[in-house]
Formats: C-alpha cells, sequence, structure tokens
C-alpha cells in the first residue's frame, strides 16, 4: 500500500475526473489511473465505475473514500504531534490559503491575532486554490482561507466543514495611469486599438471568474502576458504593460495615490467573498481560539 494512492483516490473522489485528478496530483493521466488500479487491486474489488462520464465512486468506493480520508488526518495530525514533540514546540495551527489573500489579508491579521493569542505558532501554505484544497480535505492543513463567487462552482465540499464568511474584496480592472490615458485604452465596445490584457491562467479561480465577468461582451481585450499569481499581474500593470483585474486589497495604496486607476464601470468588477474553513472536531484549544479571532 502506497499513501500516494489514498490521496489519489480522494483527489478522484471530489473531482469524478482522472485528466482533472491527475493534473492536480501532477503526474500523467496513465500513471495517475495506474495507481488507482493498483488501490482497487489493494482492496480487492472496484472502487470506480468508469462507465459513466464523468465517473462514479462504486457502493465500495463510497465507503472506501470516508476510511481513506479519515486515515489520511489521522496520519497528518500524527505527524505534527511528532514533530512539535521532537522539536519542544507547541503545534502549530497550518493555514492554507491562495497567494492574494495570504500577501495582502492574512498576513496583517495574523499580526494582529499574535498579540490576542500569545502561544500561536502558524504555518501558512500559499498555492494554488486546489491545492489548499486538497490540504483541509486531506488534513494537510487546519484552517483555509480562499475567495468565494456566486457564478463560480467551489471545488471544495463544503458540506464538510465549519465555514466563516470573513469579508468581501472586489477584483478590478485596473491599469498604469498614465499608460491608460496615453494609449487611449477602453473596456466595451468595439475599438479600433488593441487593449493589452495581463491575463490569469484560465485554469485558476481567478481566471474562472474574470471570464465570468467579462462574459459575452464585446471587448479589444488582447491576451499579453498570463500568469497565475495576482502579484505577478500587478506588477506587470505598474510597469504599463496593460489591464489586470487584480484584488482591492493588494491595490488600495496605488489606487489612492493614482498610480493605478479602475477601467470600466461597475459591471466590469467582479465581487468575492474571503471565507474561512475547518474541522471545528480538529482544533486544538489555540486553533479554537483563532478561529474565534477571525
Amino acid at each position: 500500500m502506497d499513501i500516494n494512492w489514498l490521496i489519489d483516490f480522494v483527489c478522484l473522489g471530489r473531482t469524478l475526473n482522472f485528466s482533472r485528478a491527475a493534473e492536480e496530483r501532477n503526474v500523467t493521466q496513465s500513471a495517475f489511473s495506474r495507481r488507482i488500479k493498483s488501490l482497487e487491486s489493494w482492496v480487492g474489488t472496484s472502487l470506480i465505475d468508469r462507465s459513466s462520464y464523468p465517473v462514479q465512486l462504486t457502493p465500495a468506493g463510497r465507503q472506501f473514500l470516508g476510511t481513506a480520508q479519515v486515515t489520511l488526518a489521522q496520519l497528518t495530525d500524527a505527524r505534527q504531534a511528532i514533530r512539535a514533540a521532537e522539536h519542544s514546540k507547541l503545534p502549530q495551527q497550518r493555514i492554507a490559503a491562495l497567494h492574494a489573500i495570504s500577501v495582502n489579508y492574512l498576513q496583517p491579521r495574523l499580526s494582529e491575532f499574535a498579540k490576542l493569542i500569545p502561544e500561536m505558532r502558524v504555518r501558512v501554505v500559499s498555492d494554488t486554490m486546489a491545492a489548499c484544497c486538497q490540504l483541509l480535505t486531506d488534513g494537510g492543513c487546519e484552517f483555509l482561507l480562499y475567495y468565494r463567487h456566486q457564478h463560480v462552482e467551489p471545488i471544495l465540499d463544503e458540506t464538510r466543514f465549519a465555514r466563516k464568511d470573513i469579508c468581501n474584496e472586489d477584483l478590478i480592472p485596473v491599469a498604469q495611469q498614465n499608460a491608460a490615458v496615453r494609449n487611449g485604452w477602453t473596456l466595451g465596445g468595439p475599438s479600433n486599438r488593441p487593449v493589452p490584457y495581463l491575463s490569469y491562467d484560465p485554469d485558476t479561480f481567478l481566471g474562472s471568474v474574470v471570464d465570468r465577468t467579462i462574459g459575452g461582451r464585446e471587448t479589444s481585450l488582447d491576451v499579453r502576458y498570463m500568469d497565475a499569481l495576482a502579484e505577478a499581474l500587478k506588477r506587470q500593470a505598474l510597469a504599463g504593460s496593460g489591464v489586470a483585474w487584480l484584488p482591492a486589497f493588494s491595490i488600495a495604496e496605488e489606487l489612492t495615490d493614482g498610480r493605478l486607476v479602475r477601467m470600466g464601470g461597475p459591471s466590469w468588477t467582479a465581487h468575492l467573498t474571503i471565507s474561512l474553513f475547518c474541522s471545528p472536531d480538529r482544533l486544538d484549544p489555540v486553533g479554537r481560539a483563532l478561529w474565534q479571532a477571525f
């Protein structure tokens, strides 16, 4: 038995898609399929019904999924406790968060919380939406901070966890002021000039949000640069390279001093919610204090 088989199976149980699960696990689809087959051989029965699309878990698969999730969570908890004991430290509170949330929202809050909870020790894991959700599902973190949007389907089974909606944040189309004025960049409607577009990777959550916000409207946006990280797009925007949709917390100073300006009207702005998730029964006293502090 390989622990990676369990992680693979939990990922497939969430996505119900071999290619998407293989991509999230950073392996080829053929290698991923072989590992699922190996797990089925170890269990002794089929766990996946491959005759339908999307694939479905068999009754045995649904039964085994819960066992796999609990096993991974227990292994992670045991590893953390052993490591903490070895280093004579209190357990860390592990928080998974999207890069943009970690840099622009979480870091200032943690400084506040350190004054309220002196014994708090925190490890922040900044990664993609899929990776962060997988960490919480597998028990690899106590808390998850991520964006939610009314028109983008969450990839996390939110019914399994407690949730707090912390605050709202806008995703605003912006450009460097001088570049926007000099080049006559506008959003919406036909234009004789293409507007250089600094785009999120289409497979990212923020990329999906921007796509839904633009919708079927006619634009002159021309993709010139693509990145998964909001901070990378922000640097490009400040350099005058084009228009980017950026989280409001990350550009508050630049909007105030005029280095960046809003593009388009209110309908071009996406409204996000920053939500906090956890499994309350897995929190220690410090974790419960941190949950209350948010």
